[in-house]
């Protein structure tokens, strides 16, 4: 009883512990990075993508844009919050040329309650953050695209990209992307043959259309 006594309290001291690391969201995908960084760690100069799934999935990006080097730190999932939390891990290290953010149409998804000027403030507050520690380089926003699962979230992503396309005109070293005009019919509804089953994530004809409305702004 001596001896189980104690180790019982530990148990009992070390589990809220424990169960706050667990719950951080997306721990994981950042200490898979992490991991990569380890064995071989990343080249400097490169162009950096971050945000959510859109970007994390497109695990061939760098056969759209021979030429020009990129690195890949989006998590699937994650909203603007996300990325916020996890800025120090996903950015920080790598010393880009250029950083396009792909983030927001998660935060728009996430809950009645955000707005697209919301997501905006967000926007503005990781913006914020990266410029902090790299105040030269060129940070490039790509416009939240007209999912056809998320058609009901149709107004906040409009106003969401407005607002974000509206900070962006008045900074040094930026650029918006926008994507979407590109993504819609002549009625302005999605185009339907651009995305995967889920209606959520694009197939690769979605993204040739980013491939041919990005390029332009990439940095050689």
């Amino acid at each position: 009883m001596k001896i189980v006594l104690p180790l019982l309290l530990l148990i009992l001291l070390a589990s809220p512990v424990l169960a706050q690391h667990q719950e951080v969201p997306f721990a994981h995908d950042v200490a898979a990075f992490r991991k990569q960084d380890s064995a071989s760690f990343p080249a400097k100069n490169q162009i950096l993508l971050i945000g959510s799934s859109s970007f994390t999935i497109w695990k061939d990006v760098q056969d759209y844009f021979p030429g020009y080097p990129i690195l890949n730190r989006a998590f699937g999932g994650s909203t603007l919050v996300d990325v916020i939390r996890h800025v120090k891990e996903v950015v920080y290290p790598y010393n880009p040329r250029q950083i396009l953010v792909y983030c927001g149409e998660n935060d728009v998804a996430s809950s009645d309650t955000v707005t697209g000027e919301m997501v905006v403030a967000r926007f503005e507050k990781l913006f914020t953050l990266i410029r902090a520690k790299y105040p030269k380089v060129p940070i490039y926003y790509v416009s939240m695209k007209p999912s056809p699962s998320r058609v009901l979230f149709r107004d906040k992503v409009m106003a969401g990209n407005a607002g974000i396309r509206k900070f962006l005109a008045g900074k040094k070293r930026t650029g918006y992307i926008d994507v979407y005009p590109e993504m819609i019919d002549d009625e302005g509804k999605p185009r339907q043959e651009l995305f995967l089953d889920d209606n959520l994530h694009m197939n690769k004809e979605g993204y040739k259309i980013w491939q041919r409305v990005i390029q332009p702004y990439l940095k050689k």
